[in-house]
């Protein structure tokens, strides 16, 4: 069985290389001398086989076989040097003066006797593959072979390349060989061919090389960046700390050249508004977060310490009615910081206005009301802290897309540590017409402080009016004064804003009036806390009377314009002071 399958491989092979014969001789005709190079292949008559060099898959050896011509990429049926691959150059197929098929890897020459080459012994030499015609032959440089037998040969020193090349019967000129035309063409195409290869090698390590270059370098360029980043995170910690305090606080730092390309660098188009820190503006992160950056101005009536004092603070602090400070930025002169943006501003902008005021039914009011109240809750007895806003305002309370608000800008706040309550302060700072009487007046701040901002706040959301600057032609009360004549008066439902009309629930308003009347009472132990404020707000339990406000002594003329830096996003009316007063 083994001898008949080896004798009709055989017979194919026969017939195969009959059929590369015959078709040689009707189209591709190959005479003694000529050649087959790697890239050329020939047909068989009937178009079934094809026979040339090829290399399998990414291999670099080179081998003669037979393959399918019908198939796509051509199953190979037979390989002529299975054993031998050419591994050194580019495959030639020669067919001898003697019919005799040879295959090389270069070399314009063959073995004399190719018997004998075979059998290793090499002193017969080679051949020209192809005559020499000396019209049109040239000469071409030849490497890795063995030199001519020259001991028939004579030199001739005076001769030059002009003089070798017009000998007819050859000579050789160092290592330049005369070859036949054919042979030249042949032999540069390879060589040009190589040499492609060779630059397209060189330029892609060179091209690798560069790239590798440049991410070693951009990653040594990171590696300081974030070094940097590092360092300023712990000097801000190390600066910024208080005293008594121990734990670390966690806040990204921003790169100026982020935030300035968030702003398209602090465009006047992209400004929400101006305070006593300094320009807000709006902007977007690279991977599309938007975010509200708060830009220290060199003139500002804050500073420095300030800008420490929120960044310390907030950055603690966690509550669903607290702006969230996502980070900051410290670079050079540059103190910025970077908060959630609020899309629907501050609630000034809603409360003050007669036409956006009407988007802000009872409901909503209410739940404003609410969310500021368990706000300041949180700032006085449920953070790690206990923290005295001192300047809570309508500027100062953010709306999200929700319209849920969030207490913002605690530049102004300080913190009180164990059981502390209160302290008082010879600069006094806040805004005209929420700071309580005790506080502008001696520079005492506690909690109550708080609770008066909060009550003139609620009765500002509950009538849609501005206490500072309030005006009525019966008298030259403020808000707090008209409300508590109004309310001694019984007929405190006079002061619901005209634009809620009918839709509001009378019960609900009355409380809120009565529990604003509480905070904004003249004296601060007469004020309740935040906790029961919260209390109060949502329970239906009977309230205690309300006494004298602070601000109640009548003005004889109409306040004038307060001085000091513009404070607030939108409102234009209402300025963050400081005053320093002598104890």
């Amino acid at each position: 069985m083994k001898k008949s399958k080896a004798g009709f491989v055989r017979l194919l092979i026969c017939s195969i290389s009959l059929s590369f014969i015959s078709r040689a001789a009707a189209l591709d005709i190959i005479t003694p001398g000529q050649s087959m190079g790697d890239g050329e292949t020939l047909v068989s008559s009937d178009g079934s086989f094809e026979l040339g060099f090829f290399r399998p898959g990414n291999s670099k050896s080179l081998f003669l076989g037979i393959w399918y011509k019908q198939v796509a990429n051509g199953t190979v049926v037979w390989v002529a040097n299975r054993e031998n691959p050419i591994s050194d150059g580019e495959g030639v197929l020669v067919l001898d003066s003697k019919g005799t098929l040879a295959l090389n890897s270069t070399k314009g020459f063959l073995p004399k006797s190719l018997l004998d080459w075979n059998s290793g012994v090499w002193s017969s030499g080679c051949v020209r593959e192809t005559p020499l015609h000396c019209n049109e032959d040239g000469f071409f440089k030849l490497t890795r072979l063995k030199l001519p037998d020259t001991s028939n040969a004579t030199a001739n020193m005076t001769m030059n390349l002009k003089e070798c090349e017009e000998i007819p019967s050859g000579c050789r000129a160092r290592s330049l060989y005369r070859l036949a035309a054919s042979e030249i063409a042949r032999l540069m195409q390879r060589k040009n061919s190589r040499e492609k290869k060779h630059a397209i090698i060189i330029a892609s390590s060179v091209i690798i090389g560069a790239v590798l270059l440049l991410l070693g370098i951009l990653l040594y360029l990171r590696t300081i960046k974030l070094r940097r980043e590092g360092l300023k995170q712990m000097r801000l910690r190390k600066d910024y700390m208080n005293d008594g305090e121990k734990e670390e606080m966690e806040l990204q730092m921003f790169d100026l050249t982020t935030i300035a390309s968030a702003t398209s660098n602090f465009s006047s188009n992209n400004k929400l508004g101006e305070g006593g820190f300094g320009p807000v503006y709006k902007g977007k992160l690279l991977e599309g977060k938007d975010i509200a950056v708060k830009r220290l101005s060199r003139n500002s009536g804050q500073g420095l310490q300030e800008f420490k004092n929120e960044v310390i603070l907030i950055a603690r602090l966690q509550h669903r009615n607290l702006v969230k400070l996502l980070g900051c930025c410290i670079e050079g002169d540059e103190r910025m910081l970077i908060y959630e943006f609020m899309p629907n501003k501050s609630l000034d902008y809603f409360i003050f206005d007669r036409t956006r005021s009407k988007l802000l039914d009872w409901e909503k009011r209410a739940h404003i009301i609410s969310g500021i109240a368990r706000g300041l809750l949180y700032l006085h007895q449920d953070s790690r802290l206990r923290i005295i806003h001192r300047d809570l305002k309508a500027a100062n309370v953010l709306l999200d897309s929700e319209m849920n608000p969030k207490i913002s800008d605690f530049g102004m706040a300080r913190s009180f540590w164990g059981e502390q309550t209160e302290a008082n302060t010879r600069k006094v700072v806040g805004t005209y017409g929420y700071m309580s009487p005790e506080y502008v007046v001696d520079g005492l701040f506690s909690v109550k402080s708080d609770v008066f901002s909060f009550g003139v706040l609620l009765l500002e959301v509950v009538t849609g009016k501005k206490n500072r600057g309030f005006w009525h032609p019966d008298h030259h009360h403020n808000l707090l004064g008209h409300a508590w004549r109004l309310w001694i008066e019984g007929r405190p439902m006079e002061l619901i804003d005209s634009v809620l009309g009918d839709f509001c629930a009378p019960s609900e308003v009355l409380r809120c009036i009565h529990v604003g009347l509480l905070c904004v009472q003249h004296r601060p132990e007469d004020r309740p806390n935040m906790a029961t404020v919260v209390l109060m707000l949502g329970g239906e339990s009977a309230l205690p009377q309300p006494k004298q406000p602070g601000f109640f002594t009548e003005r004889s003329l109409p306040e004038a314009d307060s001085t000091g830096s513009q404070h607030g996003s939108s409102s234009k009316n209402e300025c963050t002071i400081t005053l320093l007063e002598a104890r």
